[in-house]
């Protein structure tokens, strides 16, 4: 074990590290694999036992890539829609597609911060932005606000995680308890989000006027008075 934390800590320590991360990141933002605040948290743990990688750098590579790849995913979902590959064509991705547009129509700019929080709601979100044409200019700003406090977040998740005395001695297992304190939480957020999401959906619709149309006037059937 303590060959595997010597290596991963001097792995962490490597200027190399950098555009990996940046790559990993951009390529998160519309071809999601595996979430990419798990690497923040962890890589930030490392960070608080031996200083590298430097938070500083590795906070503007996770903001850089992120912000790269959501607007990847919007310019791609703008150009070839969201049934040109085989992966988008599936029931349970084209069913977020359909949850990311309606909640796109209803609330655009609080669903496009809210869904970076979300692994796979964020690539859909991205992608349907494009579709659908919402402003770029304003996509930019509130993406990149999203990013901003993402990472943040997953930073500050990686160091408090792994800020337990016991676990100083073996930097690997403190990122490792990070990652799993992260997905708990990020569990929690998601359901939480889309509560929150469907809790607005009940209100806008308990909001809605009655649409139904008045009887006109010429058409309102006219008693026959009866003669005695």
């Amino acid at each position: 074990m303590e060959f595997i934390n010597e290596a991963v800590l001097h792995a962490a320590g490597q200027w190399w590290i950098y555009p990996v991360l940046l790559m990993f990141f951009f390529v998160d933002g519309f071809a999601m694999v595996v979430p990419s605040e798990t690497l923040i948290v962890a890589l930030a743990a490392f960070s608080r036992h031996s200083g590298e990688p430097n938070l500083w750098i590795l906070g503007l590579t996770a903001l850089t890539g992120a912000m790269a790849g959501d607007n990847m995913a919007y310019m791609l979902g703008r150009k070839i829609g969201l049934e040109r590959w085989k992966w988008m064509r599936r029931p349970r991705v084209q069913k977020v597609f359909g949850w990311a547009r309606y909640e796109l129509e209803k609330r655009g700019a609080v669903l496009i911060f809210t869904a970076r929080y979300i692994p796979w709601g964020r690539v859909a979100v991205n992608y349907v932005a494009g579709t659908t044409g919402f402003p770029h200019r304003r996509f930019f700003l509130l993406d990149a606000l999203a990013c901003f406090t993402w990472v943040g977040y997953s930073i500050g998740i990686g160091l408090v995680a792994s800020s337990f005395p016991w676990l100083h001695s073996n930097p690997l297992l403190g990122a490792g308890i990070a990652v799993v304190f992260a997905i708990i939480l990020g569990i929690i957020i998601d359901h939480a989000l889309r509560w929150w999401h469907k809790r607005l959906g009940r209100n806008d619709a308990h909001a809605a006027p009655d649409e139904s149309p008045a009887p006109e006037q010429g058409n309102v059937p006219e008693q026959s008075s009866r003669v005695a």
